[in-house]
């Protein structure tokens, strides 16, 4: 069966209004793009060195930079959630995205345990490193799904 129940909007109009005059959310919408061409670049220089065994130092300085930018917007991210929601994370709109977020967090802090301790060979870190940017991936996919649908519950009247 079929609810005729309308959806819960995903920002109360307070909520809204916290989140159009914060700062984090521009930071947010700057940080994202630049995540994600920096994710770019790094998954060409890791297939690369899978592929051809060539690029370490490249690839290894990539990753490096891509962590530092997904500890920088999860960090944000949370602050960002904190003065629109109320709550640093898992606020219940954006449960599932910060659920996913930290597996990809989880990854890259493997990957990182690794490239440190030495314990993990460098072919192995570039596997775990995919894993981890595939899973950036379907985060990211969510969050703009996220994105649409705040885009459109706004022109919604209310």
């Amino acid at each position: 069966m079929h609810s005729s129940a309308k959806p819960k909007p995903l920002y109360t109009p307070e909520q809204r209004k916290r989140r159009d005059a914060t700062v984090w959310t521009t930071v947010q919408g700057i940080l994202a793009p630049v995540q994600f061409l920096i994710f770019l670049v790094s998954i060409v220089l890791v297939v690369r060195y899978i592929t051809t065994g060539e690029g370490y130092v490249a690839a290894t300085v990539s990753i490096l930079m891509k962590t530092a930018a997904l500890y920088i917007i999860m960090i944000t991210g949370a602050i960002w959630e904190k003065v629109v929601f109320g709550q640093y994370l898992f606020a219940p709109g954006f449960f599932w995205e910060d659920a996913v977020s930290f597996i990809v967090i989880a990854l890259h802090t493997l990957y990182l345990y690794g490239l440190l301790t030495g314990s993990i060979e460098p072919l192995t870190l570039m596997f775990i490193t995919l894993a981890a940017y595939i899973t950036y991936v379907v985060n990211a996919g969510q969050f703009l799904w996220k994105l649409r649908v705040a885009r459109l519950q706004s022109s919604v009247p209310a």
